[in-house]
């Protein structure tokens, strides 16, 4: 048996309920509940900077290591924390540190990423308002 109530009759929502009749052997349905999905809004430019940014880096690593993508040491370097650091001096040493078994010169490398990430701003998530 179902309550409904019309709009007519009442500005509430709709509430139902199920029932299964005495002696049915009918398991009610259990209702399948979707997955919300959560969207973030970025800036478009934004990304598209960081995204080619990140190829370029990919690019530069496989001529640095003379090696394909795939054989790139295991390497992280973080765009986001390499802007919240105060100097370029801090952010040359830390990548430096990064490519430290790098047989290759790496000054080139350090000084296009440094120009490069200058002005770009942090990959953050939108607060609720």
């Amino acid at each position: 048996m179902a309550a409904v109530t019309s709009p007519e009759t009442s500005p509430q929502p709709r509430v139902y309920f199920q029932t299964v009749a005495a002696g049915s052997t009918e398991e009610p349905e259990i209702p399948v509940r979707k997955q919300g999905r959560v969207t973030v809004k970025y800036d478009r430019k934004e990304l598209r900077k960081r995204l080619n940014l990140e190829e370029w880096i990919i690019d530069q690593l496989t001529v640095l290591y003379n090696c394909e993508e795939e054989a790139i040491p295991e390497l992280e370097i973080d765009v986001d924390e390499l802007l919240d650091m105060p100097s370029d001096d801090d952010r040359g040493a830390r990548v430096k540190d990064l490519l430290v078994d790098c047989y290759k010169p790496t000054e080139d490398f350090v000084s296009d990423l440094l120009d490069k990430i200058r002005g770009m701003q942090k990959l953050t998530t939108p607060q609720k308002k």
